[in-house]
């Protein structure tokens, strides 16, 4: 029998995980499946248990669960202790392996998708809450000159750091980036484009070597209209979304697929 997957969220039916791990299967002669499963907003936990006792061998996790998979799991990676939240889950003797794969993605999804070095660049992170502090241990480790920090309030960037224990990292609010030079990289990680509302941020963060990278995917946002008026490359977090896939691929299987088709095949049908 094929071994199970899945991913559990609520919403879930959009999720594109069950194409994408379909193909890496396929592509690495793998034999498992994989499916989208709903769980209540209130019984994450019961669900995740139920699909342990009926064979289950792994999952991942998408909104809102992603902190009570934190809480669920009964080791955790350093990543996943550094992010606060957990998106893949590996079910072994009778343990809960908990991993956080976002910012691995984020990472190889710039580096080796976009041959955008983050070591030695100047890096930006606009916004401070769980999707900003699941990358901050990965950017870091790519040993960039400087990462900073901006966030609305300059409190919740200074609580994020804090948490992660980050260091070599500059925290600001927005107002403050008007004193700042252009910028080599600039990742939004804030939720802003999906109620399509601009950052307040000024336009001399963007220049013609600036990768802008909005981690959302499946349209333009505000955030990448304004990069591409000021002259900077963008991108969004599809990419993102095949690499953390592949990680946690690579951490159930052993075998890491090629990503380049199943992201060019994901592009295609987006068309």
């Amino acid at each position: 029998m094929a071994d199970r997957y899945a991913v559990f969220g609520n919403p879930v039916g959009h999720s594109q995980s069950p194409r994408i791990h379909a193909l890496f299967a396929q592509q690495t002669s793998q034999n498992l499946s994989y499916e989208a499963l709903l769980a209540p907003l209130d019984g994450f936990a019961d669900h995740v248990r139920t699909f342990i006792a009926r064979g289950g061998c792994g999952a991942n996790v998408t909104v809102p669960f992603k902190e009570e998979a934190f809480r669920l799991a009964t080791q955790l990676t350093p990543r996943a202790q550094a992010a606060g939240a957990v998106n893949t889950l590996s079910f072994t003797e009778g343990q809960i392996l908990g991993d956080n794969t976002d910012g691995a993605g984020l990472v190889r999804d710039i580096r080796i998708n976009l041959c955008v070095a983050v070591q030695g660049a100047r890096v930006l992170l606009l916004g401070a809450g769980g999707a900003a502090r699941g990358t901050m241990l990965p950017l870091l480790g790519e040993r960039p000159a400087q990462l900073t920090i901006a966030n609305r309030t300059r409190a919740k960037a200074e609580t994020l750091c804090s948490q992660v224990g980050a260091g070599n990292t500059a925290i600001c609010d927005f107002t403050e980036l008007r004193a700042q030079p252009a910028f080599d990289v600039v990742i939004n990680a804030t939720s802003a484009g999906l109620s399509d509302a601009a950052l307040p941020i000024p336009d001399s963060v963007f220049a013609s070597h600036t990768l802008a990278y909005d981690m959302l995917y499946g349209r333009e946002t505000p955030f990448m209209a304004q990069a591409q008026r000021n002259g900077a490359r963008v991108a969004d977090g599809l990419g993102m979304l095949v690499e953390q896939a592949a990680e946690a691929f690579f951490g159930w299987r052993g075998v890491r697929p090629d990503t380049a088709p199943v992201l060019a095949a994901l592009r295609a049908a987006s068309r």
